[in-house]
């Protein structure tokens, strides 16, 4: 008798455990049904197309119109932070440092008590750079004349950089002749090549450096001009994001029908 009572209780409290499990997943489900569902993230394709739909109500010309008030406000507003001393060397987003062959050269030749010849190098290197960038002025700008109908849609329509590859494909290469000729005259004005050998002869003397590793003109011209795209970049993400802060009243129109 006491078996079967046992049994039966067992089987109650087993049934009130399962029964509890049910609800608990039922009020799970009609939580789930409950709940309102959570857009999706729009899809590139999907702002790309609301940016050409707003871009429809304004006329080709004044598309064109807009972005080249925008693009020259960048360009030039790029170049003049860049070319103002401490452009390159007090920013670290775009201070130039030792070529990547001197980097380990740098830190085991502190450790002698010669970080003086590296830190001069590396001044004279972004002082180079801070030269020669105000000759990117007149070819970004050229860029921006030249710059067609559909050259303007893509850039709209494009993402936050789409303006900045346009100019790294129209003006990369003419920008390297105009940058480097600056970057020779500036390493021979402030002896940079002569710090480069100091600071190289030093580090040769303990197997550190190989003199060969390193073009320092070609390396501060790539560099002055990925800085000068970087910065360039961070300008037109900064007009998309805040159209009002976009230089001319068309643009600052264009500009604040595309933002999504």
């Amino acid at each position: 008798m006491k078996l079967h009572r046992l049994s039966l209780a067992s089987l109650m409290l087993l049934a009130s455990y399962a029964h509890a499990f049910d609800l608990g997943g039922l009020k799970e489900q009609l939580g789930n049904i409950a709940k309102p569902a959570t857009p999706a993230p729009a899809r590139p394709t999907e702002s790309k197309s609301s940016a050409a739909s707003a871009l429809s109500a304004f006329s080709n010309k004044d598309q064109v119109g807009s972005l080249k008030q925008a693009l020259t406000q960048g360009a030039e507003t790029a170049v003049a932070n860049l070319a103002r001393e401490n452009g390159f060397l007090g920013n670290d987003k775009v201070r130039i440092p030792l070529p990547e062959s001197l980097q380990k050269a740098d830190s085991l030749m502190r450790q002698f008590g010669m970080g003086k010849y590296a830190d001069e190098l590396v001044t004279s290197m972004n002082r180079a750079a801070e030269a020669a960038v105000p000759e990117a002025r007149s070819l970004l700008v050229g860029a921006v004349k030249k710059m067609t109908v559909q050259d303007a849609k893509a850039i709209l329509t494009g993402g936050n950089d789409a303006a900045t590859q346009y100019f790294r494909k129209n003006t990369e290469t003419a920008l390297t002749g105009k940058f480097k000729p600056i970057v020779n005259k500036s390493m021979q004005k402030v002896k940079l090549a002569e710090k480069y050998d100091q600071f190289a002869g030093k580090g040769a003397q303990y197997g550190l450096v190989d003199q060969q590793d390193a073009r320092l003109d070609d390396y501060i011209t790539r560099k002055a001009m990925d800085g000068l795209f970087l910065m360039m970049a961070e300008q037109e993400k900064a007009i998309r994001a805040n159209p009002l802060e976009a230089t001319g009243s068309l643009a600052k129109k264009v500009f604040s029908a595309i933002k999504f």
